[in-house]
C-alpha cells in the first residue's frame, strides 16, 4: 500500500530534487516524487514525520496535514504544472484538469479555494500565466505571438490586454525594464 505526503511550495524540478535529497537523508523510502506530492513505500512514524516537517520548513517547503490545505496545494500545483510544463499540445480547461486529477467536483473545490485563498481559481490561473509571461519576455527570445500560442491564448492581443490589466504596463514596456520584476510562484 502506498502512502501520500503533500508538500506545499514544490513548483519546479529543483524542488523535487531538494525534497528527494532530504528524504534520502532521512532514510525515507519513496516510490514517486512529483510536484507537491510524495508517494512513500511504507508509512513513517510521527517522530520522523515531525522531523521531516521541520527540515522541509528550513528549506522553504511545508508538509501539509490538513485535508483542505492539501486540496489547495494540489490545485495550485496543477495550475502551475499545466502552465509551465504542458508540452503535450493537448489543452484542457483548467477546471476539467482540477476535477479529474483531484477527484472532486470543481464547484466544491472552487468554493473552497476562494474561501481560503481570497481569490478565484480562474484569477489565480491568470496571475500564474502572467508571471510566466514575464519570465518568457525577460529571459527568452519569444515573441508575444509565440508566448500567446504557448499559453493557449486566443491571440497576442488578448494576452497583451490581460498582461496590461494585471501589471499596469504593456508587454513591450515590461520587456524594456532593466531587471526582472516578477513575483515568486509561492507568493501569488
Amino acid at each position: 500500500m502506498n502512502h501520500l505526503l503533500h508538500i506545499k511550495n514544490m513548483v519546479c524540478p529543483r524542488c523535487i530534487s531538494a525534497v528527494s535529497d532530504l528524504l534520502i537523508k532521512l532514510n525515507i523510502n519513496t516510490t514517486d516524487i512529483q510536484l507537491g506530492e510524495v508517494t512513500l513505500s511504507s508509512p513513517i512514524d510521527i517522530t520522523t514525520k515531525e522531523t521531516l516537517a521541520n527540515l522541509l520548513l528550513s528549506i522553504g517547503f511545508e508538509l501539509i496535514l490538513d485535508k483542505n490545505a492539501t486540496y489547495i496545494t494540489q490545485i495550485k500545483t496543477l495550475i502551475i504544472d499545466n502552465i509551465r510544463h504542458n508540452n503535450e499540445g493537448i489543452r484542457y480547461n483548467i477546471s476539467t484538469i482540477i476535477a479529474l486529477k483531484i477527484g472532486q467536483e470543481y464547484t466544491t473545490l472552487s468554493k473552497l479555494f476562494s474561501s481560503i485563498e481570497g481569490i478565484t481559481i480562474e484569477k489565480y490561473n491568470v496571475k500564474q500565466k502572467i508571471e510566466y509571461v514575464k519570465e518568457l519576455l525577460f529571459y527568452k527570445d519569444f515573441t508575444l505571438s509565440e508566448i500567446a500560442f504557448k499559453l493557449d491564448y486566443s491571440s497576442a492581443a488578448h494576452l497583451s490586454s490581460q498582461f496590461k490589466q494585471q501589471t499596469g504596463m504593456t508587454p513591450s514596456a515590461f520587456k524594456k525594464l532593466k531587471g526582472p520584476s516578477h513575483t515568486p510562484i509561492d507568493n501569488l
